[in-house]
């Protein structure tokens, strides 16, 4: 990916108040890619999806303005799952989707994910070409030609429905109980549906939205909530979204978390059995190297891309795989939708432990995980970590240590102010504390 200003790994994001996450830059940002991706001679559209933060408020009415400006006409989906506004694009045949998230940061962090008309993430060209609109002058548009806003209200229920549509038909989960736990974001109102009306007996945490607790305690950056939920209630199995939606982690009947590379290796695993499976699996750089010998061991190929959502489709439309995604449970199924998308990645392992006639436990012991310690080191600004001279000395010491016994990984995080540190081997004890001792020459590198 080329130097974007303002873009990173996964649209532009920040803290509410501070630049660029500003109404200022929002009402430019709108105008910008209505320029950007309006058509000439046809009447362009745009939707604008947004999670449970206070600041969504802000923030839609300034791109509404900014796109109207632009001569494009705009429809409000409301709290809608990121991956919903990609489905939702598709089938309105709108000009782009923009969601307002920060994901599963907290609440005082807000921004911009934008999808193309086919409902997939923007390439570099698009996301560049918004980049020279953003350093014009705001010109509007003749007031003749200015664009209209109109409010979808059945958007919640066009999604529930094509959820739904992503499993067999004869797919139930009668007989099954189901903890949700919905981070109190943008999922909180339609996957207690989507699991309802498929069979479940669904319990929610996480579903009462106040602008200011998405991802607070909950979700699946904060699993603890739904493992005692799980246990307390005696449920089959616990599901948690993060504030967006577009990440799902799992947890087991003994409250034990099955996270998004198990995750990924139950799909695949069952899809290889039953001749399903097209191509290979595509990890990233964090995969837990189980997944890569489990998956193996199962004849089916892996390879790894770059952190990051983006790069692991880039990879599977290279291969025209269709099964990838990462340890964080942001999992890609191109042969069920276009972009990480929790509901459905859950119900797609929900699937393969109906046909296999098998709970989560038992799916997940065909994958054994290495010890892998993740410490995230906050820094002032992000900055690669292996330009340093003492970091790169310290990474060379790790890995002379470990040699082929494990491994380290040391890179910004490219959505906040992180310099994440993993190690990952045989030996957790060894691996903890060659995590830790990276981590301190992290925290007090001068550069």
């Amino acid at each position: 990916m080329t130097d974007r200003k303002y873009f990173g790994t996964d649209g532009i994001r920040g803290r509410v108040g501070e630049a660029p996450i500003t109404p200022e830059f929002m009402l430019r940002l709108g105008w910008a890619a209505g320029q950007a991706f309006k058509r000439e001679g046809q009447r362009n559209s745009v939707l604008i999806g947004k999670d449970t933060r206070l600041s969504g408020y802000m923030f839609e009415s300034a791109l509404e303005a900014g796109l109207s400006a632009a001569g494009v006409d705009v429809k409000l989906l409301g709290p809608m799952p990121t991956p919903a506004i990609a489905y939702l694009t598709r089938t309105f045949r709108a000009s782009a989707g923009i969601v307002i998230s920060a994901s599963h940061n907290p609440h005082h962090d807000n921004g911009i994910k934008f999808f193309s008309a086919a409902g997939t993430k923007l390439d570099d060209g698009l996301e560049a070409e918004i980049e020279r609109w953003l350093e014009r002058p705001l010109e509007v548009a003749d007031s003749s030609e200015l664009g209209k806003a109109s409010r979808v209200d059945d958007a919640p229920g066009r999604y529930v429905e094509f959820c739904k549509s992503t499993v067999p038909n004869e797919f139930t989960l009668e007989g099954m109980h189901i903890v949700l736990d919905c981070a109190h974001g943008a999922t909180y109102h339609v996957a207690p549906k989507v699991f309802r009306e498929l069979g479940a007996r669904v319990s929610v945490i996480g579903t009462e939205p106040d602008g200011l607790n998405i991802n607070l305690g909950v979700g699946s950056t904060h699993l603890e909530a739904l493992q005692r939920a799980v246990v307390e209630r005696s449920a089959d199995l616990g599901i948690a979204f993060d504030g967006d939606g577009d990440r799902v982690l799992m947890v087991d009947r003994d409250g034990s978390e099955v996270d998004g590379d198990e995750l990924l290796y139950i799909i695949a695993a069952e899809r290889q059995k039953s001749g399903k499976l097209k191509g290979g699996v595509v990890g990233t750089l964090m995969t837990n190297l189980g997944a890569e010998l489990a998956l193996k061991e199962q004849g089916i190929p892996f390879e790894r891309a770059k952190v990051g959502d983006r790069y692991v489709m880039e990879r599977l439309v290279r291969n025209d795989w269709v099964l990838g995604g990462e340890g964080s449970g942001h999992l890609v199924i191109r042969d069920r939708t276009t972009t990480g998308d929790g509901i459905v990645s859950a119900l797609q392992v929900l699937v393969a432990a109906w046909r296999a006639g098998r709970p989560l436990s038992e799916l997940r012991a065909g994958m054994s995980k290495l010890p892998q310690t993740m410490i995230n080191v906050a820094v002032a600004e992000r900055f690669d970590p292996l330009s340093r001279q003492d970091i790169a000395a310290a990474v060379g010491q790790a890995e002379a240590e470990l040699g082929a016994t494990g491994r380290v990984l040391l890179r910004a995080s490219g959505t906040e102010p992180l310099i994440r540190v993993m190690a990952e081997g045989q030996d957790g004890d060894r691996i903890g504390r060659i995590a830790e001792q990276l981590a301190e020459v992290v925290r007090q590198s001068r550069g």
